[in-house]
């Protein structure tokens, strides 16, 4: 049995081909993310990976659309995303797959 705590993880990932990962794997990538209001990310895509991402808590706004609990956003690989939290508490769990390291391009 291994135990661990997100607080030790680089943004929220956890498994994946990266330092500290509890499962070192290229196939896939995935993460926990707590968010701030207005916390964000500029707009950038994937060449190989697919990324799902799913709203836990708050709202999210992506390409202009807002997302909110629930909401699962599929991006498939060249489709260029942005990301801001629009309420503080806003939690996402990401998952990448395949896991590619360097395959975040920026829009």
């Amino acid at each position: 049995m291994k135990i661990a705590n997100l607080k030790d993880m680089v943004k929220g990932w956890f498994i994946g081909n990266f330092e500290p990962s509890l499962l070192m794997t290229n196939d896939c990538e995935v993460a926990v993310k707590y968010y701030k209001k207005g916390d964000s990310e500029i707009a950038h895509f994937h060449k190989i990976a697919t990324e799902f991402t799913c709203i836990i808590s708050g709202r999210v706004l992506m390409n202009g659309v807002e997302y909110g609990a629930g909401d699962i956003v599929v991006m498939e690989p060249n489709d260029i995303t942005d990301f801001t939290a629009l309420e503080d508490n806003t939690v996402n769990v990401v998952v990448k797959i395949p896991g590619v390291n360097n395959d975040k391009y920026i829009a």
